[in-house]
């Protein structure tokens, strides 16, 4: 089955992602700053970069080197395009975490934002052997209804993703990250304008 990220055009994501109704754009981009900036790393991962919203957070005096890591290609080409100046620091790999997680190197800290929810705890749990990291930072969304997806002009463009979809609730992620050695250090939740939440967990080996 073809990943139906592959196909959705990312500024139909984007502008879906920072309408007034969603406004999660701008609460991942807050909340980036803060995941690139908590720990003593040199190197990091960021799964699911789409675009590359946050990346300006990276500070090329900490950092070594951050993967970039998408599905979809295009988007990637676009993050090059847009952080030219970090061309030194920054690399991105076109991977499909599902069926390619053993291509993926190793990384000091994982950030997975709105990520696990399109591949399931155990291939995140998967992702995260492979890479083996000393942190994780990930971001999830608590929904108040069925729909996932939040409304705006540009819903329809994602309806191809309730074929991955997985709805994840905070406590068996925890007991997930548990039985491959890492424990949760810290949550802080983000409320969004619809009535839903983002809930950033940081994980520690």
């Amino acid at each position: 089955m073809n990943n139906p990220w592959k196909s959705i055009n990312l500024s139909d994501y984007e502008n879906h992602m920072k309408s007034d109704t969603v406004m999660q754009l701008q609460v991942l981009n807050e909340m980036m700053k803060v995941q690139l900036n908590s720990y003593p790393v040199d190197s990091a991962m960021v799964l699911g970069v789409a675009g590359g919203n946050g990346l300006e957070h990276i500070d090329a005096g900490k950092y070594s080197i951050v993967y970039g890591v998408d599905v979809n290609s295009e988007y990637l080409q676009e993050v090059k395009k847009r952080f030219s100046n970090l061309e030194n620091i920054l690399k991105c790999l076109c991977i499909d975490l599902i069926t390619e997680s053993f291509k993926l190197p190793n990384a000091d800290l994982v950030v997975a934002n709105l990520l696990i929810e399109y591949i399931g705890y155990e291939c995140f749990q998967s992702v995260i052997k492979q890479v083996n990291p000393k942190y994780i930072s990930c971001g999830i969304q608590i929904n108040t209804d069925e729909e996932f997806v939040s409304e705006s002009p540009y819903l329809h463009s994602f309806d191809g993703l309730n074929s991955i979809h997985h709805q994840i609730e905070m406590a068996e992620l925890i007991d997930h990250m548990r039985s491959v050695r890492y424990s949760c250090i810290s949550t802080d939740e983000y409320t969004l304008p619809n009535g839903k939440k983002l809930v950033k967990a940081d994980f520690v080996r």
